[in-house]
């Protein structure tokens, strides 16, 4: 098992969860983090953090169609190991539904 960031997660992007990892599992993109499942040892210390709620066990159903998605982007984005700024408006983003449309694939700055 391993941990997911999922849909909660873009737009907030509030890194909280990387200041516990005690593995630098996280990886960023221009609108969220995802984890890289190869790396992630199942420690859940992140989940309880994300003030967003966006970490999932991916035993979880929600997190299943996001599984691959940090997958295949933790390939291709920079490792972030330390907590950034989160965007000014995350907190306006926080709890709104339906986010995956604005998902960026773009890699994000560390």
């Amino acid at each position: 098992m391993t941990y997911v960031v999922t849909e909660s997660c873009i737009k907030c992007k509030y890194m909280d969860c990387v200041e516990v990892c005690p593995v630098d599992c996280f990886y960023v993109g221009e609108n969220m983090l995802v984890i890289h499942p190869d790396e992630c040892i199942d420690c859940g210390v992140c989940e309880p953090e994300c003030p967003a709620e966006a970490i999932l066990p991916d035993s979880d159903d929600k997190a299943a169609a996001f599984a691959e998605l940090n997958r295949t982007y933790a390939a291709e984005w920079p490792n972030i190991t330390r907590k950034g700024d989160a965007p000014a408006d995350a907190d306006e983003w926080k709890d709104k539904p339906g986010k995956m449309a604005l998902f960026d694939p773009a890699p994000g700055k560390p």
